[in-house]
């Protein structure tokens, strides 16, 4: 679920991720409600269509929150927080 899509979109894990609770609580502290909507959402295999609509976005403006989730995701501080 949500350990499967961090390990797919942050690079060089140097440390296992969390368990799901955990992890859960630190992205909810450290993200926009927003990006923690869309990881989500990745995470249960939506359909882009669906994810566009809940969140109300259009195209551009959902590859700009994309972008910056995966962006964040990848940042060392939060990766280290993600990791146990």
């Amino acid at each position: 679920m949500i350990r499967e899509q961090l390990t797919g979109i942050i690079r060089k894990l140097v440390a296992p991720l969390k368990e799901e609770d955990a992890l859960n609580s630190v992205l909810k502290a450290r993200l926009t409600k927003r990006e923690y909507k869309l990881l989500h959402a990745w995470s249960d295999a939506t359909d882009i269509a669906d994810i566009k609509s809940k969140l109300k976005l259009d195209e551009s403006s959902y590859e700009t929150l994309s972008q910056k989730l995966i962006k964040k995701l990848n940042q060392e501080k939060l990766k280290q927080e993600l990791c146990d």
